[in-house]
């Protein structure tokens, strides 16, 4: 039987807590069968990117996806969201009242996966490595608030920290403050290629075919020693060129799982199916599109060319012609679901206008149509961008103030071109570090920033990003100026908010608790039933 199962976890701040079944990592399925699931996501090797793998590089929701199996965290979401957990910690807290000094205790007896003990100094080098290395992905951002690592003994590690961050628990439950191995790793030099290690819930052997990894086999780690409760023996993850050839890998049965990304067809299909063998899960997803813009590009340099496309937008038809009750619109970096959530852009354009953005660019002295090229990625988002890409480049030339033209490429060029600014206008998408207002806002508006971009308000930077780390209360006045601001300078503009998917053969369980809030594959929570 196909139905449509609708989980909704509340989100605290954003999300309700619930507490990770403790117990280590006895598996709950008896199957010898790997358990396969497919995703569009694509992991290539390149010039540009030889070490996608590297947690002191990746940045990105696919490969963070691969490494949150294999290297292990201090701090781990809990099953169903909620405040950070210790995972590799038994202990973790501030320890001041100022919220500038974290100190964890690790559990007894950490391993390796090669059975190499795992102590705090293991942890020191991991930490201080990301931050040396640097990567210009811009994944080391996340630790920027750390002053100097310390270690007492074999189990204890204190974070000093050079300012307040109340979101420094979040920070050590993602890839970039994962621990490694300094037998595996490097102190200053990127591992290349695809092998991974660590002391996560599995082991990981790659296929890898012409500098891309197409499948991934993750086998249970027999030294694991964390909260989690493996319900599965082995999975293998499988990547697809397109969304439809992922639907028909599920439809033959080659595989058991579709997650991202799956067309907007796909899932209105599923949707309305009555019959079947396939369930389809739907789930609150914090995932967002956005306009991003080279704002030292001559053609949108100004303020009032950007200003302008924000008032011309027409975000509801975009997402009723692409994406339908899929989305719905954004008009602010962070999410509606999200507390600290303010409808800035919204209250300063208010429905689409062309007399008033005429006006904008009447007033600077613009002369119209402003010609303009957006990019977008082929490969990276799924089948629907390009269409998405057409009624915006409808929607601002209709208006007779622009000239725009369109220009698809595929991830592996597009990323580093964004990096180098040699985009003036691109779309990009967002799945959150963590369920936190801040991880909206200072990837993309801190100093070295995920975009590169050269946008820089020293309110935001020097002000309201570090106030807003020293309140507990995360709707603080601080994140709403943040936002308020980005709506006057326009440096991105937020476009829309999608939920989130799975769909499975119905003998796989734990499918509801497969992807949490922050579009992370939580493989372990997968087994097989019995189908029905």
């Amino acid at each position: 039987m196909n139905r449509k199962t609708l989980v909704l976890p509340a989100v605290a701040g954003l999300l309700a807590p619930v507490l990770a079944a403790c117990g280590g990592s006895d598996s709950g399925s008896q199957s010898g069968d790997a358990i396969v699931v497919g995703t569009t996501d694509r992991f290539a090797a390149s010039k540009e990117a030889p070490a996608p793998l590297d947690p002191a590089w990746a940045y990105d929701a696919g490969l963070w996806n691969v490494l949150r199996q294999t290297v292990q965290t201090l701090m781990i979401m809990p099953k169903g969201d909620g405040n950070p957990v210790p995972e590799a910690a038994e202990k973790c807290g501030f320890t001041d009242s100022g919220n500038e000094r974290f100190a964890c205790t690790l559990r007894e007896g950490l391993k390796f996966a090669n059975g190499d003990p795992l102590t705090a100094a293991d942890v020191k080098y991991s930490i201080d490595r990301a931050r040396a290395i640097k990567g210009d992905s811009g994944v080391a951002g996340l630790l920027n608030t750390i002053d100097t690592v310390e270690t007492q003994g074999d189990r204890e590690v204190i974070f000093h920290l050079n300012t307040a961050d109340a979101t420094f628990p979040y920070k050590l439950t993602t890839p970039v403050a994962g621990i490694v191995n300094p037998k595996d790793y490097e102190k200053n030099k990127l591992r290349e290629g695809f092998t991974v290690d660590g002391s996560g819930p599995y082991t990981m052997k790659a296929d890898v075919k012409n500098g891309e990894m197409v499948d991934a086999v993750f086998t249970k780690n027999p030294n694991y020693k964390g909260t989690l409760q493996l319900n599965n023996d082995k999975v293998e993850i499988r990547s697809f060129a397109d969304a439809d050839a992922m639907g028909d890998a599920l439809n033959k049965g080659d595989i058991d799982v579709m997650t991202r990304t799956m067309s907007p067809e796909q899932i209105q299909k599923l949707s309305n199916a009555s019959g079947g063998n396939v369930d389809l899960v739907e789930m609150p997803g914090l995932e967002i599109r956005y306009l991003a813009f080279n704002t030292d590009a001559p053609s949108v340099k100004s303020k009032a060319v950007r200003q302008a496309m924000a008032q011309v937008i027409n975000r509801s038809e975009l997402v009723a012609k692409v994406y339908g009750t899929q989305a719905e619109p954004l008009f602010s970096l962070v999410p509606a679901a999200v507390t600290g959530h303010s409808n800035s852009f919204f209250n300063k354009y208010g429905d689409p206008n062309v007399t008033k953005a005429k006006s904008l660019l009447s007033k600077a002295d613009i002369t119209t149509p402003v010609k303009l090229t957006l990019h977008y990625t082929t490969d990276h988002y799924g089948s629907a961008t390009k269409k998405e890409f057409e009624i915006l480049q409808e929607q601002l030339n209709s208006s007779g103030l622009f000239d725009v033209s369109i220009q698809g490429t595929p991830w592996g060029q597009f990323r580093p071109a964004e990096q180098k600014g040699q985009y003036e206008v691109y779309g990009m998408g967002w799945f959150p570090d963590f369920p936190d207002p801040d991880n909206f806002l200072a990837p993309f508006l801190d100093k070295d920033n995920f975009l590169g971009s050269p946008y820089a308000n020293s309110d935001i930077r020097n002000t309201l990003i570090p106030q807003s780390r020293r309140e507990a209360d995360r709707g603080s006045s601080s994140l709403t100026t943040i936002q308020n601001i980005v709506a006057t300078d326009v440096p991105v503009i937020p476009l829309w908010q999608g939920k989130q998917y799975v769909a499975a053969r119905d003998d796989v369980t734990g499918t509801a608790y497969a992807l949490n809030s922050s579009s992370t594959l939580q493989l372990w929570e997968l087994g097989r039933g019995v189908s029905g």
